[in-house]
């Protein structure tokens, strides 16, 4: 394959994102096997800032084809892809404009500029339109499997394409050790932002005991950071209910976010930065309302699926009948097993396009160890196993014939699994496909003391 011809295929893989020139000079020397230093000779650039166009040119990849992507195995990926395309030609699966459906597994987030991404209007809309505001703040809250994180990197992205700088972070992925201390946490989340600035990290030279770890980490964002880059940065902070398991940084975290935000309404150089907050439920730890950083900016609550998203996206799969009236019926008893929950129905629609298996078969096998869902049953299933007292409580959510009242902490873990929906203070299982499989999984002796 020639670098022309890989180029097109960048075409399809990233239909609302022209490459510049520099990226398409960048990309096929590359492909032709020259060095990042070669390159910047060849074009009269640093060396560092062509890496830097490498870089995220092969991010952007790794978003849109969901697995890394560098200047050593684009070759083989972009060569994988054609077959798969060829593949999907031969199979039927397009969407209106003729381009080729990768059905990518559905693991994780929707990869940026993917076909298979089913918008929920007018919540994207909204979303981009706050976060080109001086000061903003948008908060995602959604249970897991909803799209929280597909929503928030399309909205890093939407800035980015207003020349806006970016940071993202993910509360889960920092060791245990981070969450120690106040101290250890705040310069972590300093040094991540530096590092995806491209800025040398200078946390001595700002970091006093006199003052304290929190007083230390504003001065370094506001006089450090924003010093050192020019135009406005979007900072998107994923899982942040990962955060809210350790009580004493997120009790202080938090409201020191909240004055954060509160500095962008007099001081310009707040002004600058833009907030995106995804969590799966609320914070458990008591903050005074003036405190919270979750009662502030527009909020978001992700609903699930209607039937005519998920036609829609069962048309994108190459899944025809279920734009049918007659098949409606069909359709809705899927639905109705796994609560239109987008990620469950993803899982659905790739295996009905992908392999020899029927609805009817489908919905039957779904709350077994033979279904489609056994793996990620059972990744829930070894989550209750480390906590009995999620077990006991969960076990009488299931086996309730009405909604139960659990005691605060406990429903707050069982919602950031994502296994109950809480209307007030009543808690319900989730999804009926939870409910049949846990009513058989766990434990039978359940201890009212939970409740």
């Amino acid at each position: 394959m020639e670098a022309d011809e890989a180029l097109a295929l960048l075409d399809e893989l990233l239909p609302n994102h022209s490459l510049t020139n520099l990226q398409e000079t960048v990309f096929s020397q590359v492909w032709e096997g020259k060095t990042y230093a070669e390159i910047a000779e060849d074009c009269s650039y640093e060396h560092n800032y062509i890496r830097d166009v490498g870089f995220r040119l092969w991010q952007m990849l790794s978003e849109t084809l969901n697995q890394k992507i560098s200047k050593s195995n684009i070759r083989a990926v972009l060569r994988r892809y054609a077959r798969n395309r060829d593949a999907n030609r031969s199979a039927g699966n397009f969407i209106a404009n003729n381009t080729p459906v990768i059905l990518e597994f559905p693991s994780g987030p929707v990869p940026l500029h993917s076909q298979l991404y089913v918008e929920r209007p007018p919540i994207e809309e909204r979303a981009f339109s706050e976060v080109l505001k001086p000061g903003s703040l948008v908060r995602i809250k959604a249970p897991r499997l909803m799209g929280k994180t597909s929503l928030l990197r399309r909205v890093v992205v939407h800035g980015q394409a207003h020349q806006l700088r970016s940071v993202s972070l993910r509360f889960n992925r920092a060791d245990r050790t981070i969450y120690q201390n106040l101290d250890a946490f705040l310069r972590w989340f300093c040094a991540n932002i530096s590092y995806q600035l491209q800025i040398e990290p200078n946390l001595d030279t700002y970091w006093n005991p006199a003052i304290g770890s929190k007083v230390s980490c504003s001065a370094y964002l506001e006089d450090y950071v924003l010093g050192q880059v020019e135009g406005d940065i979007v900072i998107a902070l994923d899982e942040m209910s990962a955060l809210f398991q350790y009580p004493e940084i997120s009790s202080e975290f938090l409201p020191l976010l909240r004055t954060w935000y509160e500095d962008a309404r007099e001081f310009n150089s707040w002004q600058r930065i833009r907030w995106v907050l995804a969590h799966a439920t609320d914070v458990y730890v008591p903050l005074k309302l003036n405190q919270s950083p979750f009662n502030v900016g527009l909020p978001i609550k992700l609903p699930s699926f209607s039937l005519e998203q998920v036609q829609e996206l069962a048309s994108r799969h190459g899944i025809n009948w279920a734009e049918k009236d007659a098949n409606k019926a069909s359709l809705l008893s899927l639905l109705h097993m796994v609560s239109c929950r987008p990620g469950l129905v993803r899982l659905a629609l790739y295996a009905l396009a992908r392999y020899d298996i029927t609805l009817a078969q489908l919905i039957e096998e779904a709350p077994t160890q033979s279904g489609i869902y056994s793996d990620h049953l059972r990744e829930l299933l070894a989550a209750l196993y480390l906590h009995t007292d999620l077990q006991t409580a969960f076990q009488i959510v299931v086996r309730s014939p009405h909604p139960v009242t659990l005691e605060p902490i406990t429903a707050y873990r069982l919602e950031s699994l994502g296994l109950i929906t809480l209307n007030k203070n009543q808690a319900s299982p989730a999804c009926e496909l939870y409910q049949r499989y846990f009513y058989d999984f766990l434990p039978t002796e359940p201890s009212s003391s939970y409740v």
